[in-house]
């Protein structure tokens, strides 16, 4: 039986995502399931968020409630992941599971990172205003969306010299 591994997706209680994940892993682990069940994750994101001045890159669960798992669906798995303590039942109409399709998957973006928008673009003047280039100001020559880190070229020694910084270390000069 070569059937390939679908994602489906199991309802917890709330809270419960990580604790339903480590308890499906050590169940494959200790029967020796890992040919049934492949994967198990919460889907997670990294939001910077802004509280005054202070950015902080904060990772939330972008489903609470749900955890999502690789696997190729028999009797033996469905009754695993069912019977964990904390899932209260499989996504999908009655007791049959319904597998994610390839687009819900991506969509769901099980690994991907959303930046808050840094609010600086190419060629702003900015002022350094902490790590060991604090006190430095010059613009921003190269902006990485998705890290948030920007080049900022800055006069040095009178010679002008690019600098690597995360976003959150700058502020805008006026």
């Amino acid at each position: 039986m070569a059937e390939e591994a679908k994602w489906y997706v199991a309802h917890t209680y709330s809270g419960y995502e990580n604790k339903v994940k480590e308890s499906i892993e050590k169940t494959v682990e200790n029967r020796g399931l890992d040919n049934l069940i492949k994967d198990v994750k919460v889907p997670m994101e990294d939001v910077i968020e802004k509280r005054g001045d202070k950015e902080k890159v904060v990772s939330r669960k972008i489903f609470p409630g749900y955890v999502v798992i690789k696997m190729i669906m028999t009797d033996e798995s469905w009754y695993v992941v069912r019977n964990t303590r904390g899932v209260t039942g499989f996504v999908g109409p009655g007791s049959k599971p319904v597998p994610l399709s390839d687009a819900e998957v991506e969509k769901m973006g099980v690994d991907t990172i959303r930046h808050a928008d840094i609010g600086f673009k190419e060629g702003d003047l900015v002022e350094i205003r902490s790590g060991p280039m604090e006190g430095f100001s010059g613009n921003i020559e190269k902006i990485d969306r998705e890290t948030g880190t920007l080049w900022v070229k800055v006069s040095m020694f009178g010679r002008e010299t690019s600098v690597e910084i995360n976003s959150s270390q700058v502020q805008a000069v006026d």
